[in-house]
C-alpha cells in the first residue's frame, strides 16, 4: 500500500517491465530522462546569478533573507549519515515496533509471489520472456517459456540469467535496470545493471542461449546511459563516462555510432548538444516489409521540447520538419505515427496524425489525423505492428483500445473490446505481426494479460493468465465523482469504498495525487491496499488533477510552470468535497504521493494543514528555491520553471513546502521517504524537510532506504514488503487507531 499507484515512480505490487517504449515495440537498455520525472520550481522576484550565489542564503518573499541551517543534509557526510540513522531509529520504534507491523509485511511478500502476479511478458524469437523477482530470488532471474506452455499454465520455465547468483560471484548487490534485445538476433541483449538501483547503470552484453555474457563484448562502466542497438553488430550509444560527456542535467549530450570491435572512444559522432540540452539518444526502428529502417536521433532541448533527426546512409543526419512538441510513435506502411503535444497549424494539441515518410524527408508537410481527441480524452499510446496500429485511448480515464489499418482509401479505425471499465497497460508489440500483448485491471478486478490479433477481424482478445483476487472485490464499489476547482473547473476522482460503509464522515481515508509530467493516473487494481485497507473500513481516493495527463497536453500545461497551483487547489478541492459529502473528516483524511505526487502532498499540507490527519510524502521535491541544483532537476525546468529567472521567482516562492513550514502552525503526522541511491530527485529534499519539521516539533519519521534509487525496483523484495507495512502502519495510526 506504501506505492499505490503504476505511475512513473511506481514500485507497484505487480512485477518488473522492462519495455522501455521504443517505436516498434523494441525495448531500451534504461528509462529515458523523462521517462520518469519528479518535482521541480521557479521564480519571479530578483534577478540572481545562481552561478555565484551563496547556496546558503534563501530568498524568501518580501526580499526576507536567512540561512538554510539544513544545507549540510544534502551532502553524503558522516555527520548526515548519523543524523538518518538517528532518524531511522525513531521510525522504527514506531512502526517496526507496531504489532501489527511483522504481520503486514509477511503478508505484502506473500502477494508479491510470482505464482501469485502475472507474467508480463515479452517475445522474441518464439519464446515469451519475463523477469521474475520472488522471495526465492529477491534481485531475480531473467527466464523464458515457449507460448504454449504459458497458455497451458505449464511451469517450464527456463532461467537465462540470475541476477542473484551474479550479485554472490561478484559481490555486488547488482540491481536490474533494463534489458535490450537484438531485434535481429534475439539471443543477444544488453544488460543496464545499478549498484544501488540508481539510474546510473553499467552495461555489458549478454549471449541468452549460451547463458554467458559475451567475450570481448559491448560494455560499458557505470553512467546515465542511453544505447539501443541499430544492428546485430552496432549501437546507437549516447554514454556519460564524465561530467565533459553530461549536459546540465546529467544525462548524455553526445550520441555516437559504436561498431562491434571498436573502442568507444573511436566510435562515428552522429551529434553533440549543447551543454545546456536535456539529453541525446537514437534508435532504429526496422520494417517488418523488409523495406529500409528508419534511424532517428532524438535532441531533447528540454523536457518537452525535442528536435528529431534522419540519420543517412552516410551518416550525416537531416532535421525533420516537425514542431518541437511531438512525440513518435512508429512507422506503419510507410507513415510516420507522430502525436502531438501543441497545435500545428490547423490541428489541435493532442491529435494523433500520420505523415508520409518519404515525403516529409522531401520537405512535403501533409498530416493525416488519425484521432482527434475530446475535451475529456487523450491518447495514452501507440504501438505500430506489421500493418497496423494499436492505440490506447482515455476517455474520463477509462481505456479504450483502437485499431488503425491502411487502405486504399485512407485509414480503417476498429475499436477493440475490453473486459470493463479499467486501465489498459501495453505490454508487447512481437516483432513482424499484428499482436498486441496488453494487461486490464481496475479497482476491483485482478490483472489479466490478454493477446490481441488485428488480423482476426473480430478483433476478439484472449485471456492468457490472470491474477486471483486478492479482497472481497463484492463487498465494494467505485464511483466517479467530480469536485469544483477555485476556478470553476470539474476535477475527477474516483472513490472506492465497501458498500456497507456508514456515511458518518469518520470513515478513514486516503486521497492519492500525482498532477505532473502529463503522467495519467487511471483505475488500476488495489490488490495489497483492498486487504489491508478498504475490507479494514478504509476508503481509497484517486485524484485527476490538471497537470496530468487524463485530458491531453492542455490538462497538463493548466499547471504547468507558474501554473502550478492550479494542481494543488485542485486535490484541495477534492479533499474538501471528501470532508463535506461526508465521507471523512479532517483527523481521518490522509494524503499520499511520490516524487512529484511528493512536492503536491508537502504544499497541500502546508497550505492547507487544517485539512489533514496524516501525510505520506515519499522520495518528493521539497526545496523548490533549490531543485535545479540537486541531481537531475535541471532537466525538470520544462515542468516547474527555472529558479533563476526573474519570470518564475514569485510562483515558485509562493509554494515552495520547505520554505513554508511555519513555527506557529499544527501540521498533521507526516512519514517522508526517500533513498541515499536516488541520484534523480535528491534525497536532500526529504531530509530537509524532515529536519525543518523536527526542529519546529511536529510530528514527523523519516525512512531512508539504501538501495532501489528513485522508482524503489529492483533488490530484496523482503525490503519493499517491509517498506509497504510501514506506510500501513503509519496510516494505522494516525487515521484508524484514533476515537
Amino acid at each position: 500500500m506504501g506505492v499505490a499507484v503504476r505511475c512513473e515512480c511506481d514500485s507497484s505490487l505487480s512485477g518488473l517491465d522492462t519495455d522501455g517504449g521504443r517505436p516498434a515495440g523494441r525495448t531500451e537498455v534504461h528509462p529515458a530522462p523523462n521517462a520518469c520525472p519528479a518535482g521541480s520550481p521557479r521564480r519571479v522576484f530578483l534577478r540572481l546569478d545562481f552561478s555565484r550565489y551563496n547556496p546558503a542564503i534563501l530568498i524568501l518573499p518580501g526580499s526576507l533573507m536567512h540561512t538554510d541551517p539544513y544545507l549540510w543534509l544534502e551532502d553524503d557526510s558522516a555527520a548526515t549519515r548519523a543524523w538518518c540513522a538517528e532518524q531511522q531509529a525513531r521510525t522504527a520504534a514506531q512502526l517496526d515496533a507496531d504489532p501489527r507491523f511483522a504481520a503486514l509485511a509477511d503478508e505484502v511478500l506473500e502477494h508479491l509471489r510470482d505464482d501469485e502476479r502475472v507474467p508480463f511478458v515479452e517475445a522474441h524469437a518464439g519464446w515469451w520472456h519475463h523477469f521474475l523477482q520472488s522471495p526465492a530470488h529477491p534481485r531475480g532471474v531473467y527466464r523464458r517459456i515457449r507460448p504454449d506452455d504459458y497458455r497451458a499454465n505449464r511451469d517450464a520455465w527456463e532461467v537465462l540469467f540470475d541476477l542473484d547468483a551474479l550479485a554472490a560471484a561478484e559481490g555486488v548487490d547488482w540491481h536490474l535496470a533494463g534489458i535490450d534485445h537484438c531485434t535481429e538476433r534475439p539471443a543477444r541483449c544488453l544488460l543496464s545493471l545499478s549498484a544501488d538501483g540508481g539510474d546510473a547503470a553499467c552495461l555489458r552484453e549478454y549471449d541468452l542461449d549460451a547463458r554467458a555474457f559475451v567475450a570481448e563484448g559491448f560494455q560499458l562502466p557505470p553512467g546515465k546511459h542511453s544505447v539501443t542497438w541499430r544492428d546485430p553488430d552496432s549501437l546507437y550509444a549516447a554514454v556519460v563516462l564524465s561530467e565533459a560527456d553530461a549536459t546540465a542535467s546529467g544525462y548524455p549530450r553526445e550520441v555516437k555510432l559504436w561498431l562491434r570491435g571498436q573502442p568507444f572512444a573511436q566510435a562515428h559522432s552522429l551529434l553533440k548538444a549543447e551543454h545546456r540540452a536535456l539529453a541525446v539518444s537514437a534508435w532504429r526502428m526496422l520494417n517488418p516489409d523488409g523495406g529500409e529502417p528508419v534511424d532517428i536521433i532524438e535532441e531533447a532541448l528540454s523536457f518537452y521540447r525535442t528536435r528529431y533527426w534522419r540519420v543517412l546512409p552516410d551518416l550525416s543526419r537531416q532535421a525533420l520538419p516537425l514542431p518541437p512538441k511531438v512525440d513518435i510513435d512508429g512507422v506503419v506502411a510507410g507513415q510516420l505515427i507522430v502525436r502531438l503535444n501543441q497545435a500545428w497549424g490547423d490541428l489541435d494539441a493532442g491529435v494523433l496524425l500520420a505523415l508520409d515518410w518519404q515525403a516529409l524527408c522531401a520537405g512535403d508537410i501533409d498530416p493525416l489525423p488519425l484521432f482527434t481527441p475530446g475535451p475529456r480524452q487523450s491518447v495514452d499510446g501507440a504501438l505500430a505492428g506489421r500493418s497496423c496500429l494499436f492505440v490506447h485511448v482515455l476517455d474520463e480515464g477509462v481505456s479504450q483500445l483502437w485499431v488503425y489499418t491502411p487502405t486504399a482509401d485512407g485509414w480503417q479505425a476498429q475499436r477493440a473490446p475490453l473486459p470493463g471499465q479499467g486501465q489498459l497497460e501495453m505490454v508487447d508489440q512481437p516483432w513482424q505481426s499484428n499482436v498486441l500483448l496488453f494487461g486490464y485491471d481496475d479497482f476491483l478486478t485482478p490483472s489479466t494479460l490478454y493477446w490481441l490479433d488485428a488480423d482476426d477481424a473480430s478483433l476478439t482478445p484472449q485471456a492468457l493468465r490472470g491474477q486471483p483476487p486478492r479482497f472481497a472485490a463484492e463487498q465494494m464499489h467505485a464511483q466517479l465523482r467530480h469536485a469544483i476547482a477555485p476556478d470553476g473547473e470539474r476535477i475527477p476522482y474516483f472513490v472506492v469504498a465497501r458498500r456497507d460503509a456508514p456515511h458518518d464522515g469518520q470513515r478513514p481515508t486516503l486521497l492519492y495525487g500525482y498532477g505532473g509530467f502529463a503522467v495519467p493516473m487511471t483505475p488500476f487494481y488495489l490488490g495489497a491496499l483492498g486487504r489491508q485497507w478498504l475490507e479494514q473500513g478504509g476508503v481509497f481516493v484517486l485524484s485527476c488533477i490538471r497537470g496530468g495527463g487524463e485530458f491531453g497536453p492542455d490538462w497538463h500545461e493548466a499547471a504547468l510552470a507558474e501554473r502550478r497551483q492550479v494542481a494543488f487547489d485542485d486535490f484541495l478541492a477534492i479533499a474538501r468535497q471528501l470532508i463535506a459529502d461526508g465521507v471523512t473528516c479532517p483527523a481521518r483524511l490522509g494524503i499520499q504521493g511520490g516524487s512529484n505526487g511528493g512536492l503536491l502532498v508537502a504544499a497541500a499540507m502546508t497550505q492547507a494543514p487544517e485539512l489533514f490527519g496524516a501525510v505520506v510524502c515519499e522520495v518528493p521535491l521539497t526545496d523548490m528555491l533549490r531543485y535545479t541544483e540537486l541531481s537531475a532537476g535541471p532537466s525538470w525546468i520544462d515542468e516547474y520553471g527555472d529558479p533563476a529567472d526573474p519570470a518564475h521567482y514569485a510562483a515558485l516562492a509562493a509554494y515552495s513546502p520547505y520554505q513554508h513550514l511555519h513555527a506557529d502552525v499544527r501540521y498533521p503526522a507526516t512519514l517522508v521517504t526517500t533513498s541515499s541511491s536516488d541520484d534523480r530527485v535528491h534525497p536532500g529534499h526529504a531530509r530537509k524537510f524532515t529536519a525543518r519539521l523536527g526542529e519546529l516539533g511536529q510530528p514527523v519519521l523519516l525512512y531512508q532506504s539504501d538501495a532501489g534509487g528513485h522508482s524503489g525496483q529492483g533488490g530484496d523484495m523482503r525490503q519493499l514488503a517491509a517498506e509497504v507495512a510501514r506506510v500501513t502502519v503509519f496510516l494505522y495510526q494516525q487515521l484508524m487507531d484514533a476515537a
